[in-house]
């Protein structure tokens, strides 16, 4: 990679310091886009603290707009302020590594998150910020390639801990190796280690301080063998070792290693069937397993396969084995415990269900991963209490899906909806799936584009997970613009529910009348802090009886101009500060199509010369809509009419004079003409009443500031576009015609020193959650919807109705938020029925068969985002009784206790006969 010069390096190499922090950003990158478009497997990274890496991104960031969109901890200059960040000292990584590190090696401390503790830079960045800065230590990574089906390439930022357990003297050391080394460079560094000859040790893999198995394929990866973070290796050397039953001569008199024999990792039988073998049949030899050093680990999860090939029941008190950590997978642990307790899984899986493997679905794991669920799933429900270590299904996940390998922590979701969904195409039914065109359901009855759905995603999809697991909604998509309506009705294996916010804020909003009807109100309304814009227009249009034609237009009002638009109605109320002030224009939705912006300024009272003087702006626009004729567009009239109707409503009462018969002199009061006034007139009456009595110098913008600007006389004939700007300038003539003050001092959003005591938030139903998830609401803009009748990328309106239920419903409550800048965990008390839930009014198809379900697992997520811990809770149908379910540890549990804010994924199963289910589901029930 070739380094940008930067004109700043001396030629004896000292450094010389960058002229200026955006010189040492351009420099950064562009070495950062070089190195991104060279990544490969072996490239070198290095960790940064994120303490110092974001004090030099606010220090080479500052004034250029970017430094604020730091993380909130970075606390970032602001931008008003005359602050400036000074330049960061040398680099500093001691708040990342640990301070005592055995085994000689520096480490960087456990739990750490990419972009919160640490930073990843490529070799160039490092080489050239530690030129500049100095400082360190130094924490290279490499990059390593995960997966063997889809490819991942990531860094390797935590090495693999491995524990020496030296047979000799019992005494421990500690090395780190990439998962990635042989298990040659294993036998290499142990031995330079300990000082032995390498043709006189013996590695074994001592998982559970139990020998598993000789390592001795020593071009086999550390991954492809399955060893955990920080777990023991025993040596064993010549000397002390009785080689008699490891070691044989062969015929010239050499040692040869006796290695046990196992059967291929990816080999498979069930019920006596052929063993599966990569997609391949092959001949079993019921010898192979004989002698095996698997048979004294019981507690292990290895491949000894033996017990799988007759149908089982369920052992005594089966489903009490808890699951060991192997390094922050309480996350996997808790998803898996949940879907081990989900009676047709169960039952499913301890049949022979050989014949449902299908090892040839190039969307599927050659039936891998449901070989080792169902493998997993057995041991659980056969060893009664005896914890198991889940070491080759974790060594399966890797491989497919190399997203969760290494022993970083995880989503427990995400873990389950890639399960769910990997054991669908292990297990589906259909080898060759057909192609089939979709078809827009052009105002046929839902029943008949339901059905017509369903059986199209059963050509395709036909397992276990689809008859048990899968559910169908109907999805409505609505065009803004032509309102065209798309109707499909997808499948579905899970919902993921929002938790609407309990909390709420208080909002002061100024509504403006764009076509004179009225003076301009403030509003306060009170919303739930996690809506939109689309909420607090509604809000509004409550409050000020808003009718049917008319719209809401809201606007941000900065400095007298309007800053913008607010016409997502998606966007998230957060994005309006409380110090905000934010106006709404009100208009009917027969008004033409061109906007027309009326900023008010003041005119000196000297200034003879309209076109020079002083102005200075004041007070709030005014937004009206005028209509534009197609041939002419919209002259100066059409503009003057539209100004003169806007500020009708502030014309001040003007008292005349007159003398009466007798002499005497009387006082009667000209009404303004006003909109109580002009109501009685037809339009034309109205525009030619208001044009009349306009005294007003306009100007009209050429530019977007307004820098530029003619007087409007000079235009006969206007074509800007949608959007018209135009200058009012006030003097004080007609200061003492129209009343301004109705359009300054806008109230703030919410004043601050008015904050409402704080209440103790209340609990969210699933109920709320569901009704949430199915709300009709706008895509957002990187969801825009092709409507095919416009040829258009549209914002369309998406609204979600569920129309058929399955046997197994799985809620995700989606308490995890993140964006760009910031990451969020909602920790609020979600209430939820433990028994009969009836969903049977949320369901649309017409079966009117109930719709009831009863809670049977949970799983638990307590803590926050970097430091959080899974566990699951789940029921024992045969006993009727509920247990915990924490890594290793297993529990019995009340029912009352099961409801907590940790409830993250709620498991439910139909009951009672409902449609779908028959008999098999009142089986379940009596299990």
């Amino acid at each position: 990679m070739t380094i940008p010069d930067s004109g700043f390096m001396m030629e004896n190499e000292t450094s010389c310091l960058p002229h200026t922090p955006e010189e040492e950003k351009r420099i950064i990158d562009e070495l950062t886009r070089q190195s991104e478009a060279n990544v490969k497997e072996g490239t070198l990274f290095f960790v940064i603290s994120n303490r110092w890496y974001s004090s030099w991104r606010r220090y080479v960031e500052q004034g250029t707009g970017e430094d604020d969109k730091c993380d909130s901890e970075s606390q970032p200059m602001d931008l008003h302020s005359s602050k400036i960040v000074n330049r960061p000292g040398p680099i500093d990584n001691s708040d990342i590594v640990e301070k005592e590190c055995e085994g000689g090696d520096l480490q960087l401390r456990r739990m750490l998150m990419e972009e919160q503790d640490y930073v990843l830079v490529s070799q160039e960045v490092w080489e050239m910020l530690l030129n500049w800065y100095k400082g360190g230590p130094s924490l290279a990574r490499k990059m390593i390639s995960q997966g063997e089906v889809n490819k991942n390439l990531m860094v390797e930022v935590y090495p693999l801990c491995l524990k020496i357990i030296d047979s000799r003297d019992k005494s421990q050391t500690i090395i780190w190796l990439s998962k990635k080394a042989s298990v040659q460079e294993l036998h290499e560094k142990v031995c330079t280690i300990r000082g032995i000859e390498q043709n006189k040790a013996c590695v074994w893999d001592y998982f559970n301080r139990e020998k598993q198995s000789l390592l001795n394929a020593l071009n086999q990866t550390l991954e492809q063998l399955n060893l955990q973070m920080d777990q023991e290796v025993l040596l064993e050397v010549q000397a002390d070792v009785n080689y008699s039953s490891a070691v044989s001569m062969d015929s010239t008199g050499n040692e040869l290693a006796l290695v046990t024999v196992e059967p291929s990792r990816s080999s498979m039988t069930i019920a006596g069937g052929p063993t599966l073998s990569n997609g391949h049949l092959v001949g079993y030899n019921n010898n192979v397993l004989q002698g095996s050093t698997f048979g004294s680990s019981a507690s292990t999860d290895t491949d000894d396969r033996s017990y799988l090939y007759n149908p089982m029941k369920k052992g005594d008190k089966g489903g009490l084995a808890g699951l060991q950590n192997l390094g922050n997978t309480c996350f996997m642990n808790s998803s898996l415990q949940c879907l081990v307790h989900t009676p047709p899984l169960v039952d499913f899986f301890l049949q022979d269900y050989s014949d449902e493997i299908n090892t040839d679905n190039p969307l599927g794991m050659h039936g891998e991963l449901a070989l080792a669920f169902g493998e997993l799933l057995r041991k659980l429900w056969s060893s009664g209490r005896t914890t198991i270590a889940p070491r080759a299904f974790k060594g399966k996940l890797a491989r497919f899906a190399p997203q969760f390998s290494g022993y970083n922590q995880h989503d427990s979701q995400e873990l389950l909806a890639f399960l769910l969904d990997g054991l669908h195409e292990d297990l589906n039914r259909v080898k060759n799936k057909p192609y089939i065109e979709t078809k827009d359901s052009d105002g046929r009855p839902d029943e008949e584009v339901a059905d017509e759905c369903w059986k199209n995603h059963k050509a395709r999809n036909d397992s276990l997970i689809v008859d048990v697991c899968q559910g169908q909604y109907k999805s409505t998509l609505v065009c803004p613009v032509c309102e065209k309506v798309s109707i499909t009705f997808d499948p579905f294996m899970y919902l993921s529910v929002p938790l609407p916010s309990t909390a709420t804020r208080s909002m002061t909003v100024t509504v403006l009348y764009g076509d004179g009807r009225g003076l301009p109100m403030p509003y306060t309304v009170n919303l739930f802090k996690d809506r939109s814009v689309r909420d607090l227009i509604e809000a509004l249009g409550t409050a000020c009886c808003l009718k049917s034609d008319e719209n809401l237009l809201l606007a941000e009002i900065y400095e007298h101009r309007i800053f913008r638009y607010l016409e997502n109605p998606s966007e998230h109320l957060s994005s309006i500060k409380p110090d905000e002030r934010i106006v709404a224009y009100r208009y009917s939705k027969r008004a033409g199509t061109t906007r027309l912006e009326i900023m008010h300024r003041w005119q000196e009272k000297c200034t003879l010369d309209p076109l020079k003087g002083q102005r200075k702006l004041f007070g709030t626009p005014l937004v009206t809509y005028i209509g534009e004729d197609q041939l002419n567009g919209i002259n100066g009239v059409d503009i003057e009419r539209a100004v003169s109707t806007s500020l009708s409503p502030l014309r001040r009462a003007v008292k005349l004079h007159s003398t009466t018969e007798n002499g005497s002199t009387s006082e009667a009061v000209d009404e303004p003409s006003n909109s109580y006034n002009l109501r009685s007139m037809d339009n034309g009456e109205q525009e030619e009443a208001s044009s009349r009595e306009l005294s007003f110098h306009l100007f009209l913008a050429l530019d977007e500031r307004g820098n530029t600007c003619k007087p409007l006389e000079k235009f006969s004939s206007i074509k800007f576009g949608k959007n018209i700007k135009v200058f009012l300038d006030w003097t004080e003539k007609e200061d003492e015609s129209y009343d301004a003050c109705y359009l300054k001092d806008l109230p703030e959003v919410h004043k601050s020193g008015n904050t409402a005591k704080k209440t103790r938030q209340e609990a969210i139903s699933l109920f709320s959650c569901l009704e949430a998830f199915l709300k009709e609401e706008p895509l957002g803009p990187s969801d825009m919807w092709y409507c095919p009748r416009c040829k258009e990328h549209r914002q369309a309106t998406k609204k979600l109705d569920l129309w058929m239920l399955p046997e197994i419903l799985v809620f995700h409550l989606k308490r995890f938020s993140y964006s760009r800048y910031s990451k969020n965990k909602l920790d609020s008390f979600v209430t939820f029925p433990i028994h009969d839930l009836d969903l049977s009014k949320y369901v649309m198809s017409k079966e009117g068969k109930p719709y009831l379900y009863e809670l049977y697992a949970v799983s638990n997520h307590y803590g926050g985002l970097g430091g959080g811990h899974y566990t699951a809770y789940a029921k024992l149908i045969d006993e009727d009784r509920w247990y915990h379910f924490d890594d290793s540890h297993v529990s019995p549990v009340s029912e009352s206790d099961i409801k907590t804010s940790a409830a993250y994924v709620l498991f439910y199963r139909r009951v009672k006969g409902g449609p779908n289910t028959g008999d098999a589901s009142e089986t379940h029930m009596a299990s």
